[in-house]
């Protein structure tokens, strides 16, 4: 049967093979998705999330059809965590085989094997497909479905059950096999061979187990005496291996001669249609996964959407009920959603407000949504509509406590400029309490420069800092950048009700006292409240 191309998450070879080549792969690294949380959310076993980011709105989109089938047909993700185990099978097998040193399709025995657990593969699958086919409307399931059960229909898929049956009988049948040696005057074997298989095991031939079967007949299948390496624990491994090697090799060669007659089945048969599912594997486990991410965050009633791609030239971002998805599912109260948009007034935004007011977790929320939705997957906002971008760079605080720290303002300083060396137009920054390691006179020079840089190249972002009077310099930030055909730089600011955190961002100038004020309110603190203490 002639292959098709199948795929879950690419529209095509072409695009499977620009992506896995890296051609034009957006940079967003591992640590970046460990800053924002997103490794903890969609963890894989094989291979690294960050092979799966793209920045093609053709495989964005046909990956968002994709997981739309996921969502409303549900049966899929149990057909596909039956298939994944058994094709893990087939990937073990493969590794034996090699570890053997033997080609792989060059092994019958393990070829045999090999068939058995590809069609347990196209059963699983038309099984699990055929009940849901007319529900399906993603391009990669009903390809899927159709190369599926057209395969199972066909004469030739049909053969090869009958003759695997009958060969998978056979081996299963065999539980013994008989040596015959040669030896010389001596006594010292010349040449060995296997005289036949058996169906049934040989006895031991000792006394006690003449007595228990109430017979004590010769006959071919009692042994009259155990061959020394395969009897004790202290015998040689190497003597026990040398042994079941030979006796491999020699019951390969009997079912080679067995095979020989559809040899094409065995091995290019085989090798064509097994690659074809195992190339499948890591995209099957990337759909079940992004799957199941998407049903927790439902169940735990948070709202989803399927993000609208706009041309990366358009630079655009705009949500409306933006939240982080990581906290939403930590937390057992209803996460606080906000809106975000970047237009003409803002490429770039600085969030100022109090320490644990909320600037991280949007901060978060905004790379999140970003890489979320240039994954294919849905975004965690009421509605999105975004760009993709080239790649996702932050620079978030390791830890330590606030201090004036030359050796590690030193340290930021170079992160920071290594960020900006890479940035291009179409890049999000995402700097969270950058500078903290140094006094607010210097943090707030040094930040106005970067600024100042990062308007200038046109990437957009956010920078959170507890520099409150930063916002006085956006105006000649702006002006600078602006000459240079830069971006606008806005403020955001994280909300404060009657001295509490309300996590609700808002656009807005920051007033540096109004936090202070607020709590010196809630404490009786203020000088209004202590004259009535005087009085």
């Amino acid at each position: 049967m002639e292959e098709r191309f199948i795929g879950l998450i690419y529209p095509n070879e072409e695009s499977r093979r620009r992506h896995l080549s890296g051609e034009g792969l957006p940079v967003i690294g591992e640590e970046v998705c460990g800053q924002l949380g997103l490794d903890s959310l969609l963890s894989l076993r094989a291979g690294s999330l960050c092979d799966f980011f793209t920045q093609e709105p053709e495989v964005i989109l046909y990956r968002q059809s994709t997981l739309s089938d996921m969502r409303e047909v549900p049966e899929l993700a149990a057909t596909l965590g039956k298939v994944v185990p058994v094709l893990c099978d087939i990937e073990e097998l493969r590794r034996l085989d090699r570890d053997r040193g033997v080609r792989v399709g060059d092994s019958y025995l393990y070829s045999i094997t090999e068939i058995e657990l590809y069609v347990s593969c196209i059963t699983l699958l038309y099984e699990g497909l055929a009940p849901v086919a007319e529900r399906l409307k993603s391009p990669a399931f009903l390809s899927l479905w159709e190369f599926i059960r057209e395969l199972s229909e066909s004469e030739y898929y049909q053969e090869l059950n009958r003759r695997l049956k009958e060969l998978s009988r056979r081996a299963s049948e065999v539980k013994s096999i008989t040596l015959g040696v040669n030896l010389d005057s001596e006594f010292r074997p010349v040449e060995a061979g296997v005289l036949s298989l058996n169906a049934e095991t040989f006895k031991s031939g000792r006394v006690l187990d003449k007595i228990l079967r109430l017979s004590f007949k010769n006959d071919a299948m009692t042994c009259i005496a155990p061959l020394s390496c395969m009897n004790g624990e202290r015998d040689s491994d190497n003597r026990r291996e040398a042994l079941t090697g030979a006796i491999y090799g020699a019951i390969e060669d009997v079912f080679h001669s067995s095979v020989r007659a559809w040899r094409g089945i065995v091995g290019s048969y085989v090798l064509d249609n097994t690659d074809f599912l195992l190339r499948l594997l890591p995209e099957i486990e990337f759909v079940t996964r992004a799957s199941d991410l998407e049903a927790r965050l439902t169940r735990s009633g948070n709202t989803l959407c399927v993000p609208e791609i706009a041309p990366m030239e358009e630079n655009a971002f705009v949500a409306t009920g933006l939240y982080n998805p990581d906290v939403a599912l930590r937390i057992e109260e209803k996460v606080v959603p906000n809106d975000l948009a970047f237009d003409e007034a803002a490429g770039l935004y600085v969030l100022t407000g109090p320490n644990r007011g909320g600037k991280s977790v949007i901060t978060c929320a905004l790379g999140l949504a970003q890489a979320m939705a240039q994954l294919g997957l849905s975004v965690a906002a009421d509605t999105c509509r975004l760009s993709p971008v080239d790649g996702i760079f932050t620079h978030f605080p390791e830890g330590a406590e606030d201090t004036i720290d030359k050796g590690r303002l030193g340290e930021e300083c170079a992160r920071l400029k290594e960020i900006f060396l890479k940035v291009t137009s179409h890049s999000m920054i995402l700097l969270d309490e950058s500078l903290s390691s140094t006094g607010a006179y210097e943090a707030s020079y040094i930040a106005a420069e970067i600024l100042t840089g990062f308007a200038t190249v046109g990437c957009r972002g956010i920078f959170s800092t507890h520099l409150h009077d930063l916002a006085a310099a956006i105006p000649e930030i702006n002006a600078r950048a602006r000459a240079e055909g830069g971006v606008a730089i806005d403020t955001l600011v994280a909300g404060i009700e009657e001295g509490r955190r309300s996590f609700v961002i808002t656009r807005a100038t920051p007033d540096g006292k109004s936090y202070a004020r607020d709590i010196a309110d809630k404490y009786g603190l203020s000088f209004e409240a202590l004259k009535k203490q005087i009085k």
